[in-house]
């Protein structure tokens, strides 16, 4: 019989509306309870504003640590899942959410499904502080899958700005 080999991948867990810190744990547990990916590490929860409009209810966010034998197709409709099952809702881009699941990494690799949307390593995390600060707390040596830059050269980038917004709990 032929086993896949588990792929190492990061997974940034967010929510701005409800009992966030519950909407994340439900996230977590739904996650774990596939036999096909396993939670390894889990960073502390980070406070963030919304944007790009900070009139919209801050976020908690996470960052998890998974192996998984799912290819990235059946991860993104899995995670997907898990989100319509927490409550969220299509809506227009940047809207207050329950639950929102991006695939930051897939086994360092560079993957892009344009039938579903899905481009990893994701487009937008180097520039995320909410991303990169849980990330570096659970892997130091992370490096980004496209240009190569270690986690800490991406933090050393982030604007002064978000380094103020961001608030460990």
């Amino acid at each position: 019989m032929f086993v896949k080999q588990a792929k190492n991948i990061i997974l940034a867990v967010g929510s701005n509306l409800g009992n966030r810190q519950h909407n994340i744990e439900k996230s977590k547990y739904l996650i774990n309870s596939n036999e096909k990916i396993k939670i390894i590490s889990s960073s502390s929860y980070y406070r963030t504003d919304s944007w790009p409009n900070k009139k919209d209810p801050y976020f908690l966010n996470i960052v998890l640590k998974c192996i998984t034998t799912f290819n990235p197709r059946e991860l993104f409709i899995f995670i997907k899942e898990i989100e319509k099952s927490l409550g969220r809702s299509k809506s227009y881009k940047n809207a207050p959410r329950i639950c929102d699941i991006d695939i930051i990494d897939y086994s360092q690799k560079n993957i892009l499904l344009s039938n579903i949307d899905l481009k990893i390593p994701h487009p937008r995390m180097h520039n995320r502080s909410f991303v990169l600060f849980p990330l570096f707390e659970i892997d130091k040596k992370w490096k980004h899958p496209k240009n190569n830059k270690k986690i800490t050269q991406l933090l050393n980038n982030l604007p002064t700005t978000s380094l103020r917004s961001i608030k460990i709990l």
